[in-house]
Parts: C-alpha cells; structure tokens; sequence
C-alpha cells in the first residue's frame, strides 16, 4: 500500500481517546491508522510534538457573494477559514441577491468552483413566498438545509410572524437554522438606540430573543421539526434550551463566550456590534455554563464581515457583524488553554456534532474510510493575533492584539495540505459537502 500522505508521531484526538499515532491517507481518504512505515509514502509530515484533530467545521459564515464583495467574497473567507485551520463550512443566504432558489444556490457553487479553499455548502433562506416550495428546495445538491432569520439583521431576509414560521417548519425534513429575535419588539424599541453602540444590547435585550425562542419552540414542538438555534446569547434562553433537546440543538460563539457588555463596546465600539448582541458578564458566564453541561452543541464563528469605513459610521449607521472565520480555532484552543473546556469537547463542538446534526457524509472523524480532514494545532504555541493575518476583505478583527495559546498549524482536507505553517497551498481545492439526507433522497 502506498500512501499519497503520512503524518507521523501526531497526538491523535479521535473516538478512540488520545494518543499518538500515524495516519496514512490515500484517494483522499484515511486508509490506515497506526505504526505506519514511512518508506510506504509519497509525502511525509512528522508531526511529534501537534495534535492532529478531525477536520474542523465552521457552521456559521457569511461570505457577502455575491453582491457584497467589497465586505467578502467565496475566495477570501475560505482563504480565512484553511488559514484558522478550518476543512468545511456553511455560508448564509444573506446575500445581493438572496440565496432563496435552487438556482442561487447553483450559481454559489458555480462561483465556488476552483475558488474555496476548504470545502462548503449553502443555506437556503425562508421567506413567505418560498415557504410551500421548502421541502423540495431544501433538498438541492450543495445545500446544507434552511435558514430562518426572526428578527431582521444584515439584508433583507425575514420571517417575523407565527403563521409564516408555521408554513416554514411544515415544509420538509430537514434541520432548520434559527436567527431568534423578535422583529416586532426590535421595531417597537428602536428608540432605546440612541446614538451610542453600548445600548445595542439595551435595544436588542434579553425579552427580544426570549420572546422569540418560546414563539420558535412551540412551532417547533407542533410540527414536530428539528430546529438549530443560532448564536444563543441569553441566560433565559439557556435554561428555556435545555427543556426541549429532543428537537433543538445550540450553537454559540467565541465571541459571545469571549467578550462581556460594557467592556467591550468601550474598548471596540461598533467593532463589537452584531446581531444578537454581546452582553454582560452574567450571559457569557451563563453561556459556558450551557457548554459544560451539554446543551450547547456546536461553536460558529457568525464571520459576518463589512469594511472599517461602514462600521466607523455613528451607531445607529453602523453594521452589525464582525469577522470570526479565521479567528475561531485559536480563540477556543486559547480557551483549551484557560482550562474552560477539553480538547476533546472542542472537537466534538467543531467536528462530530456538526456531522452528526447535519447529516455530513464522510466528515468529523478520523476514521478509516471518511475523508482525510485534519486540524493539526500546536497546543504550545503562543501567538499574537494581528491585522496583516487576516485574510478578510474587511481587513480587521475585534481579537488583533490578543495573545493566544494555541494555533492551527496544517490544514488538511482531503487529503491534500492547504495550509502550513501559515502558507496556503497553490490552488484551491474546495469541493460541496456531502448530505446523508440528500443521498438518500
């Protein structure tokens, strides 16, 4: 047997515990896992000293093509993404135009095509027009299923009523991603903006995306359909979230476990914005809590990118969103670092639990026969994060100037290096992600 690639003396993390050990790769699939001889390769990488974790998946992007591109584009953010030591994601349907037809999504993928860095599927969003048409849509080749924006945020895509979130979530089969804010209380309290960002989350407050998860769960419980809530922010929701785990699965961020109100508009300003917002100390603490525990099942970066010039505009001008694709491994190995969680839970937050909720073929283990994804980190490694890292079109991060512990060194997918030590591979080689529930169809 010859092996297209070996990584040898790795600290495997995998189902089977930690140790070290040997991947053999070949057809871009993992063939052999081991003491594997050396002089059986084509290429050989010693990994001593790294952990070689399964491919890590980033289920949250915005990339802003098309239509947006001054902000993003598919080449960039997956440029992003391989460079933080990300193998495969999902990108929103909040783009010019809207991602809302079989068609979009087909011309994402064309757009996608020799340009993605790492591998990719697209959202389709809801809306009442498409809503009855869901079930067959949802189903399109390269599509990771349906995404429902509540409350309004960046683009024009919304779902703000019962009936219409109703019509959604009788459509189909497949999970659906949840924005949860109520558009109703964010309209009736735009006067608590005022004109400084600090008062984001006083607008956007706890009651908005409250009220809305109740609204969503008891939809979701009469149709009976599986519902991933998107970068969860509240305490309350937390709590309510851990009742109704047989339908609902949870997704936070690193900067929502990161960053605490009003620290963080003080020190960034409207850098700090998005949607939901960040908030006080209380919610982050309550959010790490959820993670310990179980109810939380996947981190999303939320990488939601617009230039510096439109988020230096006076808040309330100001765009909600920030970059987070690139950043979102070392934060969390930093976080490894800190002790508030285990190498293992992040790869099961990051790779197995993504698989798992979304039905991927061939993805979040390394297993013999699944695709050759590696995240190879060097747990040691301590190292500031800056602004000329970022491969962003925006060009910025909230986190430039924070020092971490903790780094993706090798990006793998496939079984081809697209990232090392900091340099990119010479051509992109992303391809669509695969579905359980659309091969069966």
């Amino acid at each position: 047997m010859l092996f297209d690639l070996l990584i040898k003396s790795g600290t495997l993390v995998s189902h089977a515990g930690t140790g070290v050990a040997d991947i053999g790769m070949r057809g871009g699939r993992i063939v052999a896992i081991g003491n594997l001889d050396s002089d059986r390769a084509a290429n050989v990488v010693d990994a001593t000293g790294l952990h070689i974790l399964p491919g890590l998946i980033d289920t949250q992007v915005h990339f802003r093509e098309p239509g947006m591109e001054q902000a993003e584009d598919l080449e960039s953010g997956t440029r992003g993404a391989v460079l933080g030591g990300i193998t495969g994601l999902f990108e929103m349907p909040n783009t010019k135009p809207l991602t809302t037809t079989p068609a979009a999504i087909a011309d994402k993928l064309r757009r996608a095509e020799s340009r993605a860095w790492c591998d990719h599927a697209f959202y389709i969003g809801a809306t009442a027009e498409n809503a009855a048409d869901l079930a067959e849509w949802e189903r399109t080749p390269g599509c990771c299923g349906v995404k429902v924006f509540m409350g309004a945020s960046t683009g024009d895509l919304l779902v703000p009523d019962d009936e219409t979130l109703t019509r959604v979530l009788a459509s189909g089969s497949r999970r659906v991603a949840i924005h949860s804010e109520d558009n109703a209380r964010l309209d009736e309290r735009k006067d608590f903006r005022g004109d400084n960002v600090a008062n984001h989350p006083v607008w956007r407050d706890v009651e908005s995306a409250l009220k809305s998860t109740r609204r969503l769960l008891a939809i979701a419980e009469e149709a009976q359909r599986r519902v991933h809530v998107l970068h969860v922010t509240t305490a309350e929701e937390m709590a309510l979230l851990a009742d109704h785990k047989d339908l609902v699965t949870v997704e936070v961020t690193p900067q929502h476990l990161t960053l605490s109100a009003p620290e963080c508009y003080e020190e960034l300003g409207s850098r700090a914005q998005m949607n939901p917002p960040i908030r006080e100390a209380r919610h982050r603490e309550a959010l790490w809590a959820g993670l310990r525990q179980g109810v939380v099942d996947v981190i999303g970066s939320d990488h939601a990118p617009h230039p510096l010039e439109a988020k230096s505009k006076p808040y309330p001008n100001s765009p909600s969103g920030m970059t987070g694709v690139q950043t979102t491994v070392p934060l969390m190995l930093d976080h490894v670092a800190a002790g508030r969680l285990s190498l293992d839970h992040l790869v099961d937050l990051m790779a197995a639990s993504p698989a798992r909720i979304f039905g991927l073929v061939g993805k979040g283990r390394v297993a013999l026969g699944y695709d050759a994804d590696l995240t190879i980190v060097d747990l040691a490694a301590k190292r500031e994060i800056t602004r000329d890292w970022i491969a962003s079109k925006a060009g910025w991060s909230p986190f430039e100037g924070r020092t971490v512990l903790g780094w993706p060194v090798m990006t793998v997918i496939r079984g081809q290096i697209v990232m090392r030590d900091g340099e990119l591979g010479k051509t992109p080689t992303g391809r669509p992600l695969r579905f359980l529930e659309l091969e069966a169809a």
